[in-house]
């Protein structure tokens, strides 16, 4: 479970800003922000599947992913997290990767997956669990969007939350350049819960409580569960990319930010 807000297309400075909680199990072997696959791919990575939930390539691709919230999965199903390395690694579009992707979306368990070509200002939307009748990829509109364990833009309470704290943040900055540890800090460490009646009831009562809130802590059955790195991606018009990770180690909050320039 993940929970990521993003702007596209709708500030004068950034093309594309994002805020992103990789939300996992503390005891999965993750490595953490870094340049990987010969220096081309720059993200933390999953040590036990060896894929991503976030990461962009130097000439200003960008993949994120979030698993789909759901009771069923398909036991041998395929990794999820190879599907960014997958585009990143790929010489397509993000329609073209999607519409081939499409054609094996059967074999994953649900997920939702954002693909975006900076320089060519395309952006899709996938996911596997598309409501009846729509189709499993569309564009991406220009704006402010939130994506859970969900649909796009699905008005869960949390992503609510989060939206509307983001806008305001936006507000108080305007056209101005964003502080990004600022903006971290104010809106994905937020630990308010929602009440049980507005919860989207597919898991019980309890645990849908305990992953209500944007930044989650919580002990289950089968160990410890959470938040365990907060990224954030912002690319400036001028093709300036900042990414910063904060992400937990042996209870220790350690961060980084790595800046490159898109090759064009």
């Amino acid at each position: 479970m993940c929970i990521a807000v993003f702007m596209w297309k709708a500030h004068p400075l950034y093309p594309f800003l994002l805020l992103l909680n990789r939300d996992e199990y503390h005891s999965r072997p993750t490595r953490p922000l870094e340049w990987w696959e010969g220096g081309e791919i720059l993200g933390g990575r999953d040590e036990k599947a060896g894929g991503t939930w976030l990461a962009c390539s130097r000439d200003g691709k960008v993949a994120f992913l979030t698993n789909f919230r759901e009771l069923q999965s398909i036991p041998q199903a395929k990794s999820r997290g190879d599907l960014p390395v997958r585009f990143l690694k790929s010489k397509i579009s993000p329609m073209d990767f999607a519409e081939e992707l499409v054609k094996e979306v059967d074999q994953y368990n649900g997920f939702n997956l954002i693909l975006a070509d900076i320089q060519s200002k395309a952006m899709v939307y996938i996911t596997n669990r598309p409501e009846e009748g729509k189709s499993f990829v569309t564009y991406v509109s220009p704006g402010i969007h939130v994506l859970t364990s969900a649909r796009l833009d699905s008005p869960w309470p949390k992503a609510q939350r989060l939206g509307d704290n983001y806008r305001e943040l936006l507000d108080e900055y305007g056209e101005n350049e964003l502080p990004m540890e600022e903006m971290i800090e104010k809106l994905m460490r937020n630990t308010t819960k929602d009440d049980e009646s507005s919860l989207p009831g597919i898991f019980p009562p309890e645990r849908e409580y305990n992953l209500s809130s944007i930044f989650i802590d919580t002990e289950t059955p089968l160990g410890r569960y959470g938040t365990r790195s907060t990224s954030g991606l912002f690319i400036k018009s001028n093709g300036e990319v900042e990414f910063h990770e904060r992400h937990l180690e042996e209870d220790l909050w350690k961060a980084q930010t790595v800046t490159f320039q898109i090759e064009k």
